[in-house]
C-alpha cells in the first residue's frame, strides 16, 4: 500500500507543471549569474554551455515521476565532466535538488543510495579541475558540508511532515471520540428521561383502572359519582396520550424525524390491505388475497405489523419478482394469525437471500416484539415466500375484513419453502 500511494503522489496531475517551473527558475537563476559574471570568473555563457544548463535542468523537472531514471540521468550528465571542465554546470544544483527531495521524501535508509550515487561523482568531477591539493581539500569539505546540510534538511523536513500528519489523525480520532461520547451521552439522558416517562404513563393508566372500577360499580346506585369518575378518566387518559407523545419523541431518532403528515395520519391496520393490494396491482403485479377462517379485530399494534410485514413482502416481489403474480394470505386461526406472502417470480439471488436486509430484519423484529415467529425463503417452485405466525392473546368482537376475497387456500409444507 505504501508503494501504490507513492506511485500516486509521483503521478499527480500537478506534480510535472510544479518541477518543471522550478526547474525552469533553477536554470533562470544561474544562467543571470552566468550572463553577469566578469570574464576572470572562468566559465562565460555560451550558447554550448546554455544547451548544457538546459539538459542539467531536466532531471528536476522529473525528479518526482521517475526518481530513478533522474538520479541515473544526472550521473549521465555529469560524466562529460572528467574531460571537459565546464561541463559541471546545472547538474551540480540538480543533485543538491535530487538529494533534498530523497532525504525529505524517504526513510534515511533508502534515501541513502541516492545520497553515496551522487555525491562522490559529483565530488570527484570538482576534483579533478581543482588546481592544487589545498583547492581539492577545501572543496571536498565544502561539498561534503552542502551534502550533510541537504540530507539533513530533508530528512527534518520528512520527520516535521510525519509528525504534523500524525497530530492531524489524532485531533480527526479525538473529534470523532468526542462525538460519540456526545452521542452516548444524549441517548443515556434520552433513556433515563424515557424510564421516567415510562413510569408517569404507568402511573396514569393505573389511575385510570382504578377510576373505571369505581365508575363501573357506582354506576346504579350513584350516578353522579359515575359520572364525574368518567371525567376524571377523560382528563387521564389525554394526559397520559399527551405523555406517550413526549416519550415517543424522546426515543426518536434525530437522523429520522417524523413528518407532520405521518405524525396526523392514523396508523395503517388490515383494513388498510386492501387499497395495499390494489396500489400494487396497479404497479403491474397481480395479486390475490386469501382469507383462512373468519375474520377478527386484532389489537392496533398487531394490525400494524401485519400490514407492515405485506407492505415490505409485495415491495420486495416487485422490485425482485420479474414478471409473476403474488399471493397474500391471511389465517385466522382460535389461537394465532398467520400472515403468507408468496410469489410466482424468479426469486432472489443466492447472495442476497444469505445476507438478508433492512426489510427482513424489520419484518423479524416487528413479529418477534408479539412472541411470534418468522419464516422467509425461496419457495420450491420458484419466487420467495415470507411465513409468519402471531399468536393472539384474546379473541373476541369477531368481524369482517373488508376488500378481499379469493380462492382456495395453497398449501406449502416442504422444508425449502419455510427456509
Amino acid at each position: 500500500m505504501a508503494a501504490l500511494g507513492s506511485v500516486r503522489r509521483r503521478l499527480a496531475p500537478g506534480a510535472l507543471p510544479v518541477d518543471a517551473i522550478l526547474a525552469a527558475v533553477v536554470l533562470l537563476v544561474y544562467l543571470l549569474v552566468l550572463a553577469l559574471a566578469p570574464e576572470s570568473a572562468g566559465t562565460r555563457l555560451t550558447p554550448a554551455v546554455a544547451v548544457w544548463s538546459v539538459l542539467g535542468v531536466l532531471p528536476i523537472a522529473a525528479r518526482r515521476r521517475w526518481p530513478g531514471p533522474s538520479v541515473l540521468a544526472t550521473l549521465l550528465l555529469m560524466l562529460p565532466g572528467l574531460a571537459w571542465p565546464v561541463a559541471m554546470q546545472t547538474q551540480g544544483l540538480a543533485v543538491i535538488v535530487l538529494t533534498y527531495r530523497a532525504a525529505a521524501r524517504l526513510p534515511w535508509r533508502r534515501a541513502a543510495p541516492t545520497f553515496l550515487a551522487l555525491w562522490p561523482a559529483s565530488m570527484l568531477v570538482g576534483a579533478v579541475h581543482r588546481s592544487s591539493a589545498s583547492a581539492v581539500l577545501f572543496g571536498l569539505l565544502v561539498d561534503v558540508l552542502i551534502a550533510m546540510i541537504c540530507f539533513v534538511l530533508g530528512q527534518y523536513q520528512r520527520t516535521r511532515r510525519a509528525y504534523l500528519q500524525a497530530l492531524e489523525a489524532r485531533a480527526v480520532e479525538a473529534e470523532r471520540n468526542q462525538r460519540v461520547l456526545a452521542g452516548q451521552a444524549v441517548a443515556e439522558e434520552r433513556r433515563r428521561i424515557a424510564r421516567e416517562l415510562h413510569d408517569v404513563v404507568a402511573h396514569h393508566v393505573s389511575v385510570m383502572g382504578v377510576l373505571a372500577t369505581g365508575a363501573r360499580r357506582s354506576l346504579t346506585r350513584d350516578p353522579a359519582a359515575a359520572t364525574e369518575a368518567l371525567g376524571s378518566i377523560e382528563q387521564t387518559g389525554r394526559t397520559t396520550l399527551r405523555e406517550l407523545r413526549r416519550l415517543l419523541d424522546v426515543l426518536r431518532n434525530d437522523e429520522e424525524p417524523a413528518a407532520e403528515s405521518d405524525a396526523l395520519a392514523p396508523a395503517p391496520g388490515l383494513p388498510a390491505i386492501a387499497n395495499l393490494v390494489e396500489s400494487v396491482r396497479r404497479a403491474g403485479l397481480p395479486v390475490d388475497v386469501q382469507l383462512d377462517g373468519e375474520p377478527y379485530p386484532v389489537d392496533a399494534g398487531i394490525g400494524l405489523a401485519v400490514y407492515r410485514l405485506i407492505q415490505e413482502a409485495l415491495t420486495n416481489a416487485v422490485k425482485h419478482a420479474g414478471p409473476a403474480s403474488a399471493q397474500v394470505r391471511l389465517g385466522f386461526g382460535p389461537s394465532a394469525l398467520s400472515v403468507e406472502v408468496f410469489d410466482t417470480g424468479r426469486g432472489p439471488a443466492a447472495d442476497a437471500t444469505r445476507r438478508g436486509g433492512h426489510g427482513l430484519v424489520g419484518m423479524r423484529e416487528r413479529v418477534a416484539l408479539y412472541g411470534g415467529e418468522l419464516v422467509t425463503g425461496p419457495r420450491p417452485g420458484g419466487g420467495f415466500r415470507v411465513y409468519a405466525r402471531i399468536p393472539m392473546d384474546t379473541l373476541e368482537g369477531l368481524s369482517r375484513l373488508p376488500g378481499a376475497g379469493g380462492r382456495p387456500p395453497v398449501t406449502d409444507t416442504s422444508p425449502q419453502g419455510r427456509a
